[in-house]
C-alpha cells in the first residue's frame, strides 16, 4: 500500500478510530486466523471479546510504572478506552501468567531424533529395544530416563503410542518411531497447546521487534509467488530437511549450555524457542499468463 506524500490515508477501526493503514492491515492479518480458530472451535464473539479485554488490560497494567501505583485504573482506562468500571472488574480477577508446557513425551521424541546414539549413520532414528540389552547400548528405557525420572518409561511409551508417534513391536519388544514430527493425531488439547506456545512466542518476537528501538529477536522469512502445487511440495520437502538439520544442531548446543549454566551457577531465568515455519496458499490475484512475473523477496 502506498501513501500519499501530502498525508497518509487513515484506516478506520470500530468506534470510528482512525488508524495508520499499515497498522490496520497488520492487525487484520493477525485477527483473521484467530477469528477462524474461534469459529472452528465454537467460541462465541462475547467470549472472544472478553478475552481481548483481559489481554488489553493485562498489557496496559504491565506498562504501568511500579513506582507510581496510584491512579492505575484511571491511566488504564485512558490507555485502553474502557470505562473505569470495566477496568476495575478486569483487574480484580487475577490471572496467572500462562505456563509454557514441556511435555515429557515431546522431550523424549526430540532426544530420540537428535541423539547420535539413537540414530543410524544417516541420522535416521532407529528402533530401540524397550529394555536395556547391553551395557552402554541405548534403549527406550535409558532414553526416557535421560529426559526425566519423574515419569515411568512405560508411561512415556504408552503416551507416544497413544499419540501415534511411536509403536511397540510385540514380537521383537522394540519401540519404533513412526513420525518425524511431534504432531499428535488425536490430541487436540496438545495441538492447541503447541499453537499457543509456538505462535505466541513467534508473535511476541515480531511485536517486540516492531516496538523496540533495536529489534531484540531474530524473526525473518522468505516470500515467493507464482509457484505451482508441485513446486510448493518441493519447498515443503526442503523445509522439512532444513528443520531436521537445525534441530540436530540446536539440541546438543542447548543441552550443553544448560549444563554449563548449571555448573557455573549462573542465574537461570531465561527461556528460548527456536522455530522454522512455512505456509502456502493460493495467490489473491494469480497471473499464470505472465511467466516472468514471479517474485522472491525476504
Amino acid at each position: 500500500m502506498s501513501a500519499d506524500p501530502a498525508g497518509p490515508a487513515r484506516g478506520t477501526a470500530g468506534g470510528g478510530q482512525s488508524l495508520d493503514p499499515a497498522l490496520a492491515d497488520a492487525l487484520r492479518a493477525l485477527l483473521g486466523p484467530m477469528a477462524r480458530l474461534a469459529l472452528a472451535q465454537g467460541v462465541s464473539f462475547a467470549a472472544l471479546e472478553e478475552m481481548l479485554k483481559e489481554a488489553v488490560v493485562d498489557e496496559a497494567l504491565k506498562a504501568q510504572s511500579a513506582q507510581t501505583p496510584s491512579r492505575v485504573v484511571s491511566r488504564i482506562s485512558v490507555a485502553t478506552g474502557l470505562n473505569r468500571r470495566e477496568v476495575t472488574r478486569l483487574t480484580q480477577h487475577r490471572r496467572d501468567a500462562r505456563e509454557v508446557r514441556h511435555p515429557p513425551a515431546a522431550e523424549v521424541f526430540t532426544r530420540w531424533l537428535t541423539d547420535p546414539a539413537c540414530c543410524d549413520g544417516n541420522g535416521v532414528p532407529r528402533p530401540l529395544p524397550r529394555l536395556p540389552q547391553a551395557q552402554g547400548e541405548p534403549s527406550f528405557e535409558s532414553l526416557a530416563h535421560s529426559v526425566t525420572r519423574d515419569v515411568h518409561p512405560r508411561s512415556l511409551l504408552d503416551e507416544l503410542c497413544r499419540l501415534g508417534i511411536a509403536r511397540l513391536d510385540g514380537e521383537t519388544d522394540q519401540v519404533v518411531l513412526v513420525r518425524n514430527a511431534f504432531v499428535p493425531n488425536d490430541a487436540q488439547a496438545a495441538m492447541l497447546g503447541f499453537l499457543g506456545d509456538n505462535v505466541g512466542d513467534h508473535l511476541s518476537a515480531a511485536v517486540s521487534n516492531v516496538i523496540a528501538a533495536e529489534p531484540p529477536h531474530f524473526e525473518q522469512a522468505v516470500f515467493a509467488d507464482e509457484l505451482s502445487l508441485e513446486s510448493v511440495e518441493a519447498v515443503r520437502r526442503m523445509v522439512l530437511g532444513s528443520w531436521a538439520r537445525l534441530m540436530k544442531a540446536a539440541v546438543p548446543v542447548l543441552e550443553g549450555l544448560i549444563e554449563e549454566d548449571r555448573k557455573l551457577g549462573r542465574p537461570r531465568q531465561q527461556r528460548v524457542r527456536i522455530g522454522l515455519y512455512s505456509y502456502s496458499a493460493p495467490m489473491a490475484r494469480p497471473s499464470p499468463s505472465d511467466p516472468d512475473d514471479g517474485e522472491i523477496r525476504p
